[in-house]
């Protein structure tokens, strides 16, 4: 079963940082072609990184999904 897209009311509620499998599902791709995003230094979000770790900042998501 596929997971839904949440909306912008949904992401709005989300935490400060979220992991990148969620970020994937509201931008609409998979989670390894953010992940290969994020390594090539071109993710369209902002990414904080803690060695092999990943949190996406959920106004980053905002921005780029509102100005779609």
């Amino acid at each position: 079963m596929r997971a839904t897209t949440p909306t912008l009311d949904e992401i709005r509620g989300w935490p400060a940082t979220v992991g990148v499998p969620e970020a994937a599902r509201a931008i609409g791709v998979s989670k390894s072609h953010l992940y290969e995003m994020v390594k090539r230094g071109e993710s369209p979000v902002t990414v904080l990184s803690f060695g092999a770790r990943h949190r996406v900042v959920t106004a980053s998501l905002l921005r780029l999904l509102q100005a779609a």
